[in-house]
């Protein structure tokens, strides 16, 4: 019986956290990559988002890392373990490493635009199969979440 109700509770936990237009990810993915192409303004380096440059000292801060491992509890880790290894979405292990804190920040925030226009969230997008919600982080949360990923791929 518990085999049942968990496959009912991650089948509709993988429904939710879908694209909301009914078709498959890797189908959606392609019609972007295929309107993106059609513009021959389209920058594919470019994000989408308001973040441009982020203030990072080489220290940590750690009551920011502290509050983003609050956000992460509440909102980030049911998809995201802080290892290398996939869950939903990608483990976050070296992110801030392999990412900007403009690029991580933005995509935090503005989820949707981000999976449109740029390719290494698309990328992702095509790996782990299921679009990542819109979280409604705000900016302070997005900066300490940041933080905490920074902490956890060793700065301190």
């Amino acid at each position: 019986m518990k085999r049942v109700i968990t496959a009912a509770i991650m089948v509709a936990f993988l429904y939710a956290c879908g694209n909301q237009n009914g078709t498959p990810a890797s189908a959606s993915v392609a019609e972007e990559k295929k309107e993106a192409s059609a513009n021959p303004s389209y920058d594919p380096n470019r994000g989408e988002g308001k973040f441009k440059a982020v203030e990072v000292s080489g220290k940590l801060d750690a009551a920011m890392a502290e509050n983003g491992n609050k956000v992460y509890s509440v909102k980030c880790s049911s998809c995201h373990k802080t290892t290398d290894e996939k869950l939903v979405g990608p483990g976050w292990k070296g992110v801030s490493a392999r990412r900007t804190a403009p690029w991580i920040m933005n995509f935090i925030t503005n989820t949707d635009e981000m999976i449109t226009k740029d390719p290494k969230a698309q990328a992702m997008l095509e790996i782990c199969l299921v679009r990542m919600p819109n979280q409604n982080l705000s900016d302070i949360d997005a900066r300490n979440l940041y933080e905490f990923m920074r902490k956890n791929d060793g700065v301190k």
